[in-house]
């Protein structure tokens, strides 16, 4: 593991800074973007939304509003009241027309002289203080609000109905009745779900007190804003605005982070919020950066398979180059002492003998000052090859020196080793080096002497090189191009 760092331990360290630069800047990206995506949704997107909802909630629901205001100031109904109530036809004929002219589930009037409340089917009963249903009236009554906008159960229909009650007076500012109209709370919760289905955002209204009056999700409907998780936390917030300004907030639940806009509505007496989760929103940048860290990580990881493969070659090429000679590719002197030690360590415990071969190109130098250097590397070249053609597979030659070669013949007797010798040196001077040259027409005939060395028990590397030297040397002066081997 240490020298496999030691070798790719610049890789290595480059591969981390490009993950670590790569997953910095992709997460960064990210980051911003979510912060200014949630900016950009509570500042502009929710707003838009609530100004927007605002303006369909002035057309679907505050026209009953205007239109019960318009009720409460008609002379005819002020002058119907002040005469005494006479002729119950004429207000039924009003209500119903009323009724019908807008759609409406109910309108109604109760007079405070009788306390008679007529609608458009006739004076259906008299309202009375002691009766629980009845409290609206006079809650109203006491108001000093023109109108107050209310959610009871109709006493004809049957249905859950929103209303709105307005105070009528009389050219004196003297309070004499209630007039209004009602509408389904259901048409009021599918307006409400058109508005969430057009928007993709959450829309409800609150009242003063915190309750949720009106929602497209029946199971919240009636439920305090001051009790759900989260929620609970802005709703003095909510609640304290009373001015038709909008407000940005945000709330975290366990399983949710909740972007609020909320602004309050004077005409209905409600609190508008509108609701946007912001794990929705963000989900599609999830994905966008999830694709982008895949394609990322996808790209780095070829890079950095590109770089290793350049890296390894280039290694491999320099381990090579560092292991061979290259004007001959043997190995070098560097790489085959370290191969010899092995050899020696392998000859010892397998008790097989050991041989060495030491080659040098007789009268070398007259080659290269007569033919020149080019001839002498082409004779240098061609003995290596010949040699690696010669020898075993599993022997090991490398060039020793300028003209000299070292051969290492693994499980080979002394004996083995000098007939190897022998037909190598025969070999050599029976080859014509000029084939290949451009002394095609001068035959080039090149002779080496050997001297060859077994190892002995506890001999030393030296000791072996030396004995193959002094044999070399005795090749030398029993005049060249022969085998000379010592014991």
């Amino acid at each position: 593991m240490r020298k496999l760092f030691k070798q790719y331990g610049l890789l290595v360290w480059l591969s981390l800074i490009l993950i670590a630069g790569f997953v910095s800047t992709t997460v960064i990206a990210y980051l911003v973007s979510r912060d200014t995506l949630q900016q950009s949704i509570a500042e502009q997107a929710l707003p838009i939304t609530g100004d927007n909802i605002y303006s369909e909630v002035q057309k679907d629901m505050l026209r009953p509003v205007f239109m019960s205001s318009q009720m409460a100031h008609d002379t005819f109904v002020r002058d119907w009241l002040l005469a005494g109530e006479q002729d119950n036809q004429h207000i039924i004929k009003y209500l119903n027309e009323i009724r019908q002219r807008n759609n409406a589930l109910s309108s109604f009037l109760v007079s405070d002289l009788s306390r008679n409340y007529y609608n458009a089917g006739g004076a259906i009963r008299t309202v009375t203080d002691n009766s629980s249903k009845d409290q609206w009236f006079f809650r109203a009554r006491q108001s000093k609000s023109p109108y107050e906008t209310t959610i009871d159960i109709d006493t004809v229909s049957r249905n859950l109905t929103v209303f709105i009650n307005h105070r009528i007076v009389d050219y004196n500012g003297k309070f004499i009745g209630i007039i209004g109209l009602g509408l389904t709370a259901d048409t009021m919760r599918n307006l409400i779900d058109s508005y969430q289905k057009r928007f993709q955002r959450s829309v409800y209204f609150v009242d003063q007190k915190g309750n949720i009056v009106l929602a497209a999700n029946a199971d919240r409907q009636g439920s305090s804003i001051q009790s759900i998780p989260g929620l609970n936390g802005i709703a003095a917030t909510i609640l304290a605005n009373k001015k038709n300004a909008s407000l940005h907030l945000e709330y975290k639940t366990d399983a949710a982070a909740m972007l609020v806009n909320s602004r309050f509505i004077p005409e209905l007496g409600w609190h508008l919020l509108v609701e946007q989760d912001l794990g929705n929103s963000i989900k599609p940048l999830q994905d966008v950066f999830l694709v982008n860290l895949a394609i990322s990580g996808a790209i780095m990881l070829a890079v950095l398979a590109t770089l290793l493969i350049c890296v390894r070659r280039y290694q491999q090429r320099i381990e090579k180059s560092a292991a061979t000679d290259t004007l001959t590719t043997l190995l070098n002197r560097y790489a085959f002492d370290f191969i010899f030690r092995q050899a020696l360590l392998d000859s010892e415990r397998s008790r097989q003998p050991l041989c060495v071969i030491l080659v040098d190109i007789d009268f070398f130098k007259k080659i290269n000052d007569k033919q020149g250097h080019l001839i002498g590397d082409h004779v240098l070249k061609e003995i290596a090859m010949i040699a690696k053609r010669s020898l075993r597979e599993s022997d090991v030659i490398c060039r020793w020196g300028g003209e000299e070669f070292l051969i290492m013949l693994k499980n080979c007797t002394l004996e083995k080793a000098t007939s190897i010798a022998e037909t190598l040196r025969s070999t050599i001077a029976a080859n014509d080096f000029s084939r290949t040259t451009s002394l095609a027409k001068t035959r080039l005939a090149v002779t080496v002497s050997m001297g060859v060395a077994q190892y002995k028990d506890n001999d030393s590397e030296d000791n072996v090189f030396e004995r193959a030297e002094v044999a070399l040397l005795q090749a030398k002066e029993s005049g060249r191009n022969s085998v000379y081997f010592t014991e």
